[in-house]
């Protein structure tokens, strides 16, 4: 998490006792959804002055939400006002803004906050608040404002904000990819049985393959002659095939192979895999213009001449790493900016036992640790030191060595992001470095 501010009633405790001024911080929790929202305000002792109400989740509600709120904190004569609502999809986003810009409570000084729904969601069982209801929730976030470990305030940010929104967009686009991959690959057994185990293309979502398999049946394949087959090998792979010969006797063995479907499956089945190609293909295309946004986006931010200097870290990992960590001082060192990824380990410890198997956290910003994992893998493939930490990491496990690997080279990452960004830094490969450190930019 980015760094923790204090309680508000931690500094009512501090005041000397000549200050006469009574500091009376309220804590108005949200629970919003996507038509409305619960309000649950609690004064400076932990009680409720009203009961909790509902509101529209529309720039009316949050106006007459606003008005209510500051007519009672001048009522009750309080001084600060915290508000928090769960990050809820985009549910509360325009409402975070509002509240953070109206003027109505600026004489509060009006702070607005974003949990992390799983954080949340124990600190409810903590408290041994029983179901989940839009009540409840609005006032487990009102008491957690008052115990404190707040994160950072929620700010309207106009640098990093629209870069934010496309490289979370790019991260759903690359899932939305692998599961259409992986659903096609099914359908492709169904279609063309010995495909996948053939291998004929290294790529079976390459733009030849993709041709072969909405053009071609598996009994055109089979009887189809060799000269001609190899010929439209040829062609569609545009002089990238070495040998087109031995791809088209890969795909003639591979169709003779293969189960065949009935006439009355057949249609249907082929009819869903050209379908599904043609999303594949939307899809990507989709991916490399939002890349190309990226990259001129990022054009506008200095710093991240940093990250790009980095071999590997190209303009879509620099800029989702950029999107999610924003300003670096916003975090105290290295180890805060793991934690709000979730590149961070759960200990088990008690006595002389400690378990040598420390499950990842994973509550952190799942895009951050997405581009860090991401650019790690990238970075070690080019950089010889990355790639040898990695090595070492991978010998080391017993199981699931290139995810743990890949894990660890990726808290390694961190580290160097943060030199970085931190130092207004360019790197330096490790032989052109001079007393240890990163060569100022």
């Amino acid at each position: 998490m980015p760094p923790q501010t204090r309680s508000p009633e931690s500094v009512e405790t501090t005041l000397s006792p000549e200050n006469t001024t009574e500091v009376r911080p309220f804590h108005l929790g949200l629970d919003m959804s996507l038509h409305t929202g619960t309000a649950c305000l609690l004064d400076n002792l932990g009680r409720e002055i009203v009961p909790r109400w509902t509101f529209r989740n529309n720039r009316p509600g949050a106006e007459e939400l606003t008005q209510k709120v500051a007519d009672l904190l001048k009522r009750h004569r309080a001084t600060i006002l915290l508000v928090g609502m769960e990050a809820t999809g985009l549910y509360g986003w325009h409402l975070a803004c509002f509240l953070s810009d109206t003027p109505l409570l600026h004489p509060w000084q009006a702070r607005v906050y974003v949990f992390n729904p799983h954080r949340t969601l124990n600190f409810k069982r903590a408290l041994g608040e029983p179901g989940k209801t839009d009540r409840v929730d609005a006032l487990v976030v009102a008491q957690w404002l008052r115990v404190g470990h707040l994160p950072a305030p929620f700010a309207i940010d106009t640098v990093y904000g629209p870069l934010q929104r496309l490289t979370r967009f790019r991260y759903h686009l690359t899932q939305t990819i692998t599961r259409e991959k992986l659903y096609t690959l099914g359908l492709l057994f169904l279609a063309f049985s010995e495909f996948g185990a053939a291998a004929p293309f290294k790529d079976p979502f390459g733009a030849t393959s993709q041709s072969v398999l909405e053009e071609l049946s598996p009994d055109e394949l089979a009887t189809k002659p060799l000269e001609e087959l190899t010929n439209y090998v040829a062609r569609n792979g545009r002089g990238g095939f070495a040998n087109p010969d031995r791809v088209a006797q890969t795909l003639q063995r591979a169709a003779r192979d293969s189960y065949h479907l009935n006439k009355v499956h057949a249609g249907a089945t082929r009819l869903v895999l050209s379908v599904s190609l043609t999303n594949i293909r939307i899809l990507t295309r989709h991916l490399k213009e939002v890349d190309a946004a990226i990259a001129s986006e990022l054009k506008a931010i200095p710093v991240a001449a940093c990250l790009l200097s980095v071999p590997g870290l190209g303009p879509v990992y620099a800029a989702g790493l950029l999107a999610e960590i924003q300003n670096i001082h916003r975090f105290p060192d290295h180890a805060a900016v793991a934690k709000f990824a979730g590149l961070t380990w759960r200990s088990h410890q008690s006595g002389d036992f400690t378990a040598e198997e420390t499950p990842l956290t994973k509550t952190g910003n799942t895009y951050l640790r997405y581009y860090l994992v991401e650019g790690a893998n990238s970075v070690r493939v080019r950089e010889p030191e990355f790639r040898a930490y990695y090595r070492v990491k991978y010998d080391e496990a017993t199981k699931h060595h290139h995810k743990r690997a890949v894990t660890l080279t990726a808290r390694k990452l961190v580290r160097l992001v943060d030199a970085l960004l931190r130092g207004a830094q360019l790197y330096v490969p490790p032989g052109q470095r001079h007393g240890g450190r990163v060569a100022p930019a």
